[in-house]
């Protein structure tokens, strides 16, 4: 990846490790916090018939997942493209 400037690389690296990080509390709180901290508290309500915090645990967090996967292609494709920074 060439830069036109330091000033930009940094600005892209700083907005990069932002969505990376962003990204990352989600995941924390999709897994760990749904999937085994607020089960108790999720399993009060239901969804498709079983238990949400149990459906978290099993599912939910899975399709975060790859949920968080499409979000980061496309916040990465973007970012690229602000910075005109392409695969050589």
């Amino acid at each position: 990846m060439a830069f036109k400037s330091e000033e930009l690389a940094k600005a892209y690296w700083r907005e990069n490790i932002g969505l990376v990080l962003k990204l990352l509390a989600v995941w924390f709180l999709v897994s760990y916090g749904f999937g085994i901290i607020l089960v108790d508290w999720l399993n009060q309500f239901t969804f498709f018939g079983f238990k949400l915090g149990f459906w978290f645990a099993q599912q939910g967090s899975i399709i975060a997942f790859v949920i968080l996967i499409f979000i980061y292609i496309k916040r990465m494709a973007a970012l690229d493209n602000k910075y005109e920074v392409h695969e050589d």
